[in-house]
């Protein structure tokens, strides 16, 4: 969960970082919005590929669980059988 956390910080701060530079460049207002949407679309496209590696890890997690649950109660109630 920590490591999950700190990407999600270093992407905020990169884009951050991106947003302010494209802000500071000296370049025309239209190319400097151009750039900012590019930066959003690769920042969110980023974000969205953690969000589906974190929700995927989650599942993965939670299916290993019931699973085990399951075994463990199949477990229980044979013992209680004999």
């Amino acid at each position: 969960m920590r490591a999950d956390k700190t990407i999600i910080g270093i992407l905020g701060g990169v884009a951050v970082g991106a947003l302010l530079g494209v802000l500071f460049a000296p370049d025309k207002g239209q190319n400097t919005r151009k750039k900012i949407a590019k930066k959003g679309n690769a920042v969110t496209d980023d974000l969205k590929e953690k969000l589906d590696s974190i929700t995927n890890s989650f599942s993965e997690k939670y299916n290993s669980i019931v699973s085990k649950s399951e075994e463990f109660i199949q477990n229980e109630k044979d013992k209680a059988k004999v």
